[in-house]
């Protein structure tokens, strides 16, 4: 240790001083990782050669290079520190069997609290295309994660049928529910469990998230007398499809060509005690024939005029897209997470999570700097970006002051 006054050389750091994930560092400083290890009781007890942080640091990286090993994604984090004079330590890349174990210490909880402190929505009053009339647009879905085919996946998980009704498919499945803002494409609160888990049961569990002045987008499989009731409460208005099936007797007819209607629970499918008002906005689109069907909250026509709430159903797909990104682009073509366990398996989903919060936090504050929609935005340009980031700028937060262009195709 240096005496008082005395600086100490870069030989006597420990590594988790000086390891990062290049632009992603803002998003998640060492700082805040320790706080939460400490927060999870995943606080260091004695020096190990994969530190809690380095831990948390190397899920990040995990699920940003989703193709690669477990010991080349440890020499992507650190490979950076040697050529800049960042680290002069002697420090061994673990092997893989050591990185495993490492994980399976840390646990799901870090990154669950992780998760917790950083995702939220990220617009702003005047970011472009995230608002309708003083609404903040957010969507909710589910959607599923293929795992490794081992007994403990199975086992806590669960496999699906196939497609022909024949036999099982040929991976278990996590079922996730996720709320995400449409404008951004941040996800902002997620839950994992098992396939057979129902996805109303998960979403459920999200609902502690919304709050007045959002309007959250939701299809058909979710509109339910419990759970409107529920997701209502909140303060936050709705706007869900309607299955084709349900029954919404005209109460009162408004000039747009909407009309007021009530929706009660199965059960008092024919007493119709309890009822919860809502307003109905029924549409077909070109020359398809069916009738699309929208349950609101609103339902003052004056607020959201039928032909806007039409329109803006189509804001759902936002959620999609976002899910899209974290399967697709950042997990790559015929995605299956690499953890063996349950417990890895969590923390994995949000690892991704996290990481997909942060490149879309990025796109958003360039977007606003540069006062255009972040749509406009390339995800996959700025995972590039952050994933060169990593090995160029290992050891170093970013430059916040930084804009990176990703816009184009």
């Amino acid at each position: 240790m240096p005496r008082p006054g005395q600086s100490r050389s870069s030989s006597d750091e420990r590594l988790p001083d000086r390891i990062a994930i290049g632009v992603l560092t803002k998003a998640f400083p060492p700082e805040l990782v320790d706080e939460v290890l400490a927060v999870t009781g995943r606080g260091e007890q004695r020096k190990r050669l994969l530190p809690a942080r380095v831990v948390v640091y190397f899920v990040l990286a995990m699920c940003l290079f989703s193709r690669e090993g477990y010991e080349e994604v440890t020499r992507l984090l650190t490979q950076g520190l040697a050529w800049a004079r960042r680290w002069r330590g002697q420090w061994q890349v673990p092997t893989t069997g050591a990185l495993s174990q490492a994980r399976a210490r840390l646990g799901p909880e870090p990154l669950k609290a992780l998760f917790a402190r950083v995702a939220a929505p990220v617009a702003t009053a005047s970011t472009v295309g995230a608002w309708y009339r003083g609404w903040r647009l957010v969507a909710v879905d589910g959607t599923t994660f293929d795992l490794p085919d081992t007994p403990s996946n199975v086992d806590h998980f669960g496999r699906p049928g196939n497609s022909r009704g024949e036999g099982q498919s040929a991976y278990p499945q996590a079922r996730v529910a996720v709320l995400a803002e449409c404008g951004t494409h941040a996800i902002f609160a997620a839950t994992a469990g098992p396939l057979a888990t129902h996805e109303t049961a998960l979403v459920r569990e999200l609902f502690g998230e919304l709050a007045s002045g959002m309007l959250l987008v939701a299809d058909r499989a979710f509109l339910g007398f419990d759970l409107w009731r529920a997701a209502a409460g909140t303060g936050a208005d709705l706007l869900w499809r309607v299955r084709a099936n349900a029954v919404l007797p005209v109460v009162e007819q408004f000039d747009d060509g909407s009309y007021l209607s009530e929706i009660v629970a199965a059960r008092d499918q024919y007493r119709r005690a309890d009822p919860i008002t809502v307003r109905v906005v029924e549409y077909t689109l070109g020359t398809d024939e069916t009738v699309y069907r929208l349950a609101t909250t609103i339902l003052d026509p004056q607020s959201a005029p039928a032909a806007e709430l039409a329109a803006l159903y189509a804001q759902r797909w936002e959620i999609e897209t976002a899910l899209d990104e974290v399967k697709t682009h950042q997990g790559g073509s015929n995605f299956v997470l690499r953890s063996q366990h349950p417990g890895g398996v969590e923390q994995e989903i949000y690892g991704f999570l996290l990481t997909h919060h942060a490149l879309r936090s990025l796109m958003h504050d360039t977007a606003h700097a540069a006062e255009i929609d972040p749509d406009r935005l390339s995800f996959l340009r700025t995972l590039r970006i952050a994933r060169r980031q990593v090995t160029d700028q290992a050891g170093f937060s970013p430059d916040t002051s930084e804009t990176i262009t990703t816009s184009g195709p």
